[in-house]
């Protein structure tokens, strides 16, 4: 399905969204559940990778698909490598098989774990023989996917000696560690966290019972920011159902969009989001390391508000769903605008006057689809295979639609 979004303005301002849970936070609740039966989790997301994870948790097959889950494989990875006795395949799409897991198959196999590859070496499908891990010690780079790291730490109770995990150099994904982190000790897992070392203890005794509220999705969010940093002065949308405390890393969008003319008003259970002010920048400086997921949004934002955009600290974007990188290239210059890209940022200036009907393809992303649809506050642009939100947001459509966003399919 393609769907033309109209030039629109925001007319439903006092609508309030509801955005499910956290895909990251669910993510690590399910499999933690998994582990321990007495956890219960409210608020769960409805997104596709979410419905995969559970399924595959819950699932007595031995083979295993997660489609394009790239947070699934990483954390079934770790959890299927704990499984004493269970043999399976775990596999995905196509793309999903160009998705480097080698990483994090070397510190499992470190722990003791029984994985080889099916096909090419550090990639999926992956055969996984589980076993009692009784080695402790791993050590990796701090820079690589807080993903990798979050796996190891989502088992490390489980282990017969629980895990002290050893990061060299700059840890560059803070924020999602300590999400896991949290997690943890709010079911009642011992851990620690000095300077580069991480210390989970084993879990001797049955956790007590207790039910855990997944807080709303930040990342789907930052399309209701783009929104209103790109509509009239005035312009006001709630949603909920957010805290100031977040454990996401991308409740960093409230400091980022305030340069963009938009505030962010907390109350008990939700935020509204107020344009205030036309922006005054003429270029926004982002070090995205904790944040990588809001990327494609602050560049559209900016890319609308006709500012200029550099953004730095992108090197995971390569290996999502699509390179992100060089997709954000491509459909931005289709408005109009020349980009520069390096390994792990992303900048432009001069930017040109929109160019309208434009059609961005969305390259089995769901980010790139979300993050281009603010735009139709500015011109019509279509969004090719629209579908592919249901990856992270199913109701998203419907939900623009709601705040006054006119739309079209085909």
């Amino acid at each position: 399905m393609n769907i033309t979004l109209h030039k629109s303005k925001v007319v439903n301002r006092n609508s309030e969204i509801t955005i499910t849970g956290s895909k990251s936070e669910s993510n690590r609740l399910l499999l933690l559940q998994a582990l321990y039966p007495e956890i219960k989790i409210n608020n769960l997301s409805n997104s596709d990778d979410t419905l995969v994870m559970a399924d595959a948790l819950t699932s007595s097959s031995n083979y295993i698909d997660v489609h394009h889950a790239g947070t699934a494989m990483r954390f079934l990875t770790a959890f299927f490598a704990v499984q004493k006795g269970r043999e399976i395949i775990l596999t995905g799409s196509s793309r999903m098989q160009e998705r480097p897991i080698q990483i994090l198959v070397d510190a499992l196999q470190q722990l003791g774990a029984g994985i080889t590859y099916e096909k090419a070496q550090g990639y999926p499908p992956i055969k996984i023989v589980g076993k009692e891990l009784a080695k402790n010690k791993v050590i990796l780079k701090a820079n690589v996917s807080s993903q990798y790291i979050s796996a190891l730490l989502l088992i490390a109770s489980k282990l017969k000696n629980g895990l002290e995990l050893t990061l060299e150099g700059t840890i560059t994904s803070v924020p999602y560690i300590n999400m896991t982190l949290s997690l943890l000790k709010q079911i009642g897992i011992e851990t620690s966290f000095n300077e580069n070392v991480i210390v989970v203890k084993p879990v001797l005794q049955d956790l007590i019972s207790k039910t855990i509220t997944v807080e709303s999705d930040w990342s789907s969010a930052s399309y209701y920011y783009s929104i209103v940093a790109l509509s009239d002065v005035g312009t006001e949308i709630k949603l909920s159902a957010f805290k100031k405390n977040s454990l996401q890393g991308d409740s960093v969008l409230v400091e980022i969009y305030k340069d963009l003319g938009v505030e962010t008003m907390f109350s008990s259970n939700s935020i509204t989001l107020s344009k205030t002010k036309d922006c005054q920048l003429n270029t926004i400086n982002c070090q995205l390391n904790n944040a990588p997921d809001i990327a494609q949004t602050i560049a559209v934002t900016c890319l609308g508000l006709g500012i200029g955009c550099d953004l730095s600290g992108l090197h995971t974007l390569k290996i999502k769903e699509t390179d992100r990188l060089e997709a954000l290239k491509t459909e931005i210059e289709k408005f109009g605008t020349k980009v520069t890209i390096t390994q792990d940022a992303l900048s432009f200036s001069n930017v040109a006057p929109l160019m309208d009907n434009v059609i961005v393809d969305t390259y089995k992303d769901h980010r790139m689809a979300m993050a281009f649809a603010p735009l139709a506050l500015k011109v019509e642009v279509t969004i090719n295979d629209a579908n592919v939100v249901s990856k992270s947001y199913p109701t998203f459509w419907k939900d623009l639609q709601q705040i006054g966003v006119s739309l079209s399919k085909s």
